[in-house]
């Protein structure tokens, strides 16, 4: 707790298109955080504003429960910060462009190359001297708070924060609360009566175990009739991991589809072939912010004590630590340490944890089964070298992860290509 006797959050990258807004909610639907502080922090003016406004409107709606404050400087607006969240982009949609069609002119099978696969590996490269530039003010300014990274590709820029820097970070990501109503679809049975645990690597994470909460039933057995008889409910790529693996993802296609070969999009994706899914992300962020821009206007009206608590996530995190509360999450993102036996200690990987007197507890799971562990390993292997070449500058380290990738273009040759094409596009993000 800050000197001025009250909990302070600091967003940093509040204006961005979904991450602001909705966390902002978040943070005012928390009784928990009642009487605390709320700092905005973007460099961007316009898109903070936008931001702001928003969150002043439903900080009011809601009886004020925070005071809400917004500033382009980080340097200042972290400061006596408990917790810095932090979601940071650049070139979002102009470089994402470049991460799907440049590797795949060479020859990758990728078909959505944000956070895995080889285009997972470039935007990794940028983004990652971004984050870090950001961790230098909050190692000067705020060294003391708990930096919860929302920043994508998840693990690996959480793995660079964790390398290069002193700070407490973990990762949070929705994607498993977001999954639920999925599960619930594809088992056809009321989300109040699942309970799951899901263990793996961010987007690439599995469910171990799927539960009746009133009896106690084992429903893998139900999942895999359904999936059987009613392949409509479930994704292509879920289908054929079941089959093969023995384990459904937690993921959609399009996420566990950045991790594991195939003969191209038409062979795992939910989406026809010529369905143009850069473009219809860009128009959907784009409704966004035009929403959150009518509602801070007062143009339109949301029925708030009616909406779900949580969508992101990073607030009901910060409310069970910042009261102590014991809760369980399914899923957090931190360094493994032995948590999953048969994946590196260093690899940041996702399991079950819960919260207890102000403490992050990460569950311990048991080994990932063969094949899929080696298929993990090989990932953990592309952290790491990823890493390596973002803290080193170095360039053989980013080509050999790209190299190793299952989606990878099809030779050396090829891969090599890819890169210096890309290091033509985007070399001054990545700073070699």
């Amino acid at each position: 707790m800050n000197d001025r006797g009250r909990i302070k959050i600091a967003l940093i990258g509040a204006g961005g298109a979904t991450f602001g807004s909705l966390t902002c909610y978040e943070a005012v639907r928390a009784q928990g955080l009642r009487g605390g502080e709320l700092m905005l922090i973007d460099i961007n003016a316009e898109t903070l504003e936008r931001t702001r406004a928003a969150a002043e409107r439903m900080n009011r709606a809601l009886g004020e429960p925070l005071a809400i404050s917004a500033d382009t400087d980080t340097a200042r607006g972290i400061q006596g910060a408990d917790f810095i969240v932090l979601s940071v982009e650049a070139g979002r949609w102009k470089y994402w462009r470049q991460d799907l069609e440049v590797p795949c002119k060479h020859g990758s099978m990728q078909d959505m190359g944000e956070c895995g696969g080889p285009g997972g590996l470039f935007h990794a490269l940028r983004t990652i001297p971004l984050a870090l530039s950001v961790c230098r003010i909050i190692e000067e300014h705020a060294p003391g708070a708990l930096l919860i990274n929302v920043t994508n590709p998840l693990p690996r820029v959480t793995l660079a924060i964790q390398r290069a820097t002193k700070l407490r970070c973990i990762g949070d990501c929705p994607e498993f609360r977001l999954a639920q109503p999925r599960l619930a679809l594809g088992l056809m049975a009321p989300m109040s009566n699942l309970r799951a645990t899901a263990w793996g690597l961010n987007h690439f994470t599995w469910y171990h175990e799927i539960t009746a909460a009133d009896s106690g039933a084992d429903l893998y057995p139900r999942l895999r009739r359904n999936a059987r008889l009613f392949p409509f409910l479930h994704g292509k790529l879920a289908r054929k991991c079941l089959d093969e693996f023995g384990l459904y993802p937690v993921s959609a296609d399009s996420h566990i589809g950045e991790y594991l070969p195939s003969a191209g999009r038409s062979s795992r994706s939910v989406l026809p072939e010529w369905f143009p899914y850069q473009q219809f992300s860009e128009f959907e962020c784009g409704w966004r912010v035009r929403l959150t821009e009518w509602y801070g206007q007062g143009r339109i009206s949301l029925p708030l004590e009616k909406m779900p608590r949580a969508v992101e996530g990073a607030m009901e995190l910060v409310e069970a630590l910042a009261t102590g509360a014991h809760k369980e999450f399914g899923a957090v993102n931190a360094r493994n340490d032995g948590r999953i036996p048969n994946l590196p200690d260093w690899a940041v990987v996702e399991t079950p944890a819960q919260t207890r007197n102000g403490q992050l507890e990460p569950a311990s799971m048991p080994p990932v089964p063969e094949p899929l562990a080696g298929v993990m390993q090989t990932q953990c292997e592309i952290q790491r070298l990823t890493v390596d070449a973002a803290l080193n500058t170095d360039p053989e380290a980013a080509i050999a992860a790209l190299a190793i990738d299952p989606l990878a273009p099809p030779t050396e040759q090829a891969c090599r290509a890819a890169f210096e094409e890309m290091k033509s596009l985007q070399g001054d993000a990545w700073g070699f």
